[in-house]
């Protein structure tokens, strides 16, 4: 039943992950959409419908049917693909690719240990939960202070905060599936978000760190 759910979960979190992709890399080839989507309105329109969507996705997960769950998914990696398509523009297409592996190979391994693992990570995850919510905070702060060197610091935590979400995350998927807690398809949806959520953040802040900028 574990591996069904994780397999059905990875499966889904796949899927958003290409949609994103796709839709940002379709964006930033088209010089029209791009400039739409990149005004000052098309961004907060955006930014407002991928926070409506997460918090419908994670408010009404229990009680939508498994259909209304994977088209709100679809939706929400739609969406996020609009602004992704910023990336394109910004960092080169090979540097992009190349990021994307190593992120592919850092999440698969620490994926695997929060499936494998004996080790509770529950408090892990909660003390990562809440240094999350410091570094949220230290970046609104860094947005006056405008410090470089900081907001590399801030990138470094936030990739390492991510890298323990991740095997927290698969390891919680795991036991909810084990204890029954949503129907499989709504939790395959529920974990593919989370999952979608760890791999996004890692891939965008391994990118500041290492991604070449096009010029």
């Amino acid at each position: 039943m574990q591996n069904q759910i994780l397999s059905k979960t990875f499966g889904w979190m796949f899927i958003g992950l290409l949609v994103t992709f796709l839709t940002g890399y379709v964006i930033a080839s088209n010089p029209n959409m791009l400039f739409n989507v990149m005004s000052s309105t098309g961004i907060i329109v955006i930014v407002l419908l991928e926070l409506a969507l997460v918090i419908f996705l994670s408010a009404r997960i229990t009680k939508m049917k498994p259909i209304t769950a994977k088209i709100s998914f679809l939706l929400y990696s739609f969406v996020s693909g609009l602004t992704f398509s910023s990336i394109f523009i910004i960092y080169e297409v090979s540097s992009i690719l190349f990021v994307f592996l190593i992120t592919s190979i850092i999440f698969a391994v620490f994926a695997v240990i929060g499936a494998v693992t004996k080790l509770d990570l529950t408090k892990i995850g909660t003390y990562l939960l809440m240094a999350l919510f410091g570094v949220i905070l230290c970046t609104i702060v860094n947005i006056f202070l405008n410090s470089a060197s900081f907001d590399l610091f801030l990138s470094i935590v936030v990739v390492l905060i991510f890298i323990g979400l991740t095997a927290y995350d698969v390891q919680r998927i795991s036991k909810m599936g084990s204890l029954n807690m949503l129907p499989e398809d709504n939790l395959a949806i529920y974990g593919a978000l989370e999952l979608y959520l760890d791999y996004i953040n890692l891939f965008l802040h391994l990118l500041s760190l290492f991604g070449s900028r096009d010029n």
